[in-house]
């Protein structure tokens, strides 16, 4: 992402010292990487942690993490449904395509000018509402700037060890995916964590709304699976030193949220600035992952180019 040096373990600000701007809101790392920083957690993907990520490389099986634009019909929460028309260049035997969507109407990276603290009406590092819309502050444009978001992922297949382990999981209510169950997954796995991982969640989302009927799946505030909103689950993410976590549930935590003091959409996004992904596509990456009994991988996501951008389509491919 960067060739700025990672941040020491022992210099990091522990979690108990948050936030780390005081006049600020609960639990910000603003200032972290400097004042006018719009890449927050991001920039511990450095040259170091790409460089150590390509040698998860060692089957060179590709996969895409991305759903199609239209994967979800209708979109869920009453998004605009994606529009695809295409435009014959006549005379010529040619045509363009004009797409029309909302970039958070199936997979999708949550960038920083998403959701903000409710309470205080500020977004990542301080900026107002206004900023948001008058200045590209905050744009998911900084994070391909930087290089995109390009790392070490790490799949946490939470689906697959539930049903194993008859742990029920529905997706269409506000199940809470708890730390606790997340380790034992880890540790079934045998996964161990670097710093600037990128962390995946399947949580068996996907499949269930394969086998849905529509009314099950939508409504403005349709509830679903997710990790839980609570202290341990952030004190867990601060800890660990992930850049990006993602899932393949709508909101990656369980929705509604079950304890607003915890809104990860908060903490993460506009708190430490660390992007949240939803809606991916986890099937194949976990079949593979498990036929090659291998959870780490090379991963490589390079989001619209939008400046001022709030969120994107990931174009995320994960290599084996």
């Amino acid at each position: 992402m960067t060739d700025s040096t990672d941040i020491d373990k022992s210099q990091k600000p522990s979690f108990d010292s948050l936030p780390l701007r005081k006049d600020g809101p609960h639990g910000n790392a603003w200032g972290l990487f400097g004042e006018t920083d719009q890449l927050g957690m991001l920039n511990l993907l450095t040259a170091e942690t790409t460089m150590a990520a390509t040698r998860e490389i060692v089957h060179g099986v590709r996969i895409s993490t991305d759903w199609p634009l239209n994967k979800f019909q209708p979109p869920l929460y009453s998004r605009l449904a994606f529009h695809q028309e295409i435009r014959h260049l006549s005379p010529m035997t040619a045509n363009d395509d004009v797409l029309t969507f909302n970039t958070q109407a199936s997979t999708q990276w949550d960038g920083f000018r998403h959701c903000g603290y409710q309470d205080r009406k500020l977004y990542f590092n301080g900026h107002h509402p206004d900023d948001m819309h008058q200045t590209t502050t905050n744009g998911i444009h900084a994070w391909v700037d930087g290089g995109g978001v390009v790392g070490r992922g790490v799949l946490l297949d939470y689906h697959s060890w539930a049903e194993a382990h008859g742990v029920s999981h529905p997706a269409f209510a506000s199940t809470s995916i708890p730390l606790a169950d997340l380790l034992q997954v880890a540790e079934s796995q045998d996964v161990a964590f670097r710093p600037g991982d990128i962390l995946f969640v399947r949580s068996g989302y996907s499949n269930a709304y394969d086998a849905a009927a529509p009314e099950e799946t939508q409504g403005p505030f349709a509830q679903s699976i997710g990790v839980q909103s609570c202290e341990e689950t952030l004190r867990w993410i601060w800890d660990r030193g992930f850049a990006a976590v993602a899932g393949d549930m709508p909101t990656w935590e369980a929705w509604p949220c079950q304890d607003q003091r915890f809104l990860m959409h908060e903490w993460l996004l506009a708190g430490w600035g660390l992007p949240i992904g939803e809606l991916f596509n986890l099937e194949q990456l976990a079949a593979e992952c498990a036929k090659k009994k291998k959870w780490s991988f090379f991963f490589s996501s390079v989001p619209l180019n939008v400046p001022g951008g709030v969120a994107s389509p990931p174009n995320g491919v994960a290599i084996l």
